[in-house]
């Protein structure tokens, strides 16, 4: 249980580290080092979603033969389209206050990563033999590293407009308080949908693959997302019928 717990705070602890960058830094980050972040940040979510969450939800569906995909298929789109919805339709994007925008960007897309917290650590109490406890400890880690900078995302710029660093540590912090909620929620609802784990397990990888998507298309439309998730998925069909 002790195991589970840490899984589950592991992440939150990335983002009140990056938070606390409230307290060491003068000014706001340097668009160049917060670019290095995002960069690294997105490569460490993509390999995490993939190895830790659709390979282990293609192998729990291996009794599926060259169909295994259609749950990982399934799952995977379910996620992207539930992030394309939630990004469309609440307003964390339109003018406004900066730093309530991007606390309520970075707070809704914390809530698919508490979401794979959650779904794997169901997955490993279920002694399937997929999912492991060094697959399980890689994607929490995973996550707090790519957390690091969104905590401090939101403290820097609330500190630069007057806000105190004590307070502004805090509303950092909080930020990232959806992914153990949601990431408990998960845990409890995938682990008593035993034959389900490979559709939450390829849900929660399509909406971190979303999220991934917006950042690294920035300039791009939500065409250009939906696109990254169509190669993704080209590439596991191949890799399932010829592997």
């Amino acid at each position: 249980m002790a195991d589970i717990i840490n899984g589950m705070l592991i992440p939150f602890m990335g983002t009140t580290l990056g938070s606390a960058c409230v307290f060491f830094l003068k000014g706001k980050m340097h668009p160049r080092v917060e670019k290095a972040f995002t960069g690294f940040a997105a490569g460490v979510m993509v390999a995490a979603s993939f190895w830790s969450l659709l390979l282990p939800a293609i192998e729990e569906s291996a009794h599926l033969g060259i169909y295994r995909f259609l749950p990982s298929l399934t799952g995977m789109w379910l996620g992207f389209i539930l992030m394309l919805a939630l990004d469309r339709y609440i307003p964390t994007k339109k003018d406004g206050d900066i730093s309530k925008m991007l606390f309520l960007a970075v707070t809704l897309h914390n809530i698919p990563e508490g979401m794979a917290v959650g779904v794997i650590l169901a997955g490993l109490t279920q002694n399937s033999g997929t999912i492991t406890a060094a697959a399980a400890f890689s994607l929490s880690l995973g996550i707090a590293i790519q957390n690091f900078p969104e905590g401090a995302i939101i403290s820097l710029p609330l500190k630069a407009k007057g806000v105190s660093k004590g307070k502004a540590f805090l509303l950092g912090a909080l930020s990232g308080a959806a992914e153990p909620v949601a990431a408990v929620i998960t845990f409890l609802l995938a682990g008593s949908v035993i034959p389900l784990i490979p559709y939450f397990l390829a849900f929660a990888a399509g909406a971190m693959f979303y999220v991934v998507a917006e950042e690294l298309l920035k300039e791009s439309s939500h065409v250009g997302t939906v696109f990254f998730g169509l190669g993704l998925t080209l590439m596991m069909i191949i890799d399932c019928i010829t592997g």
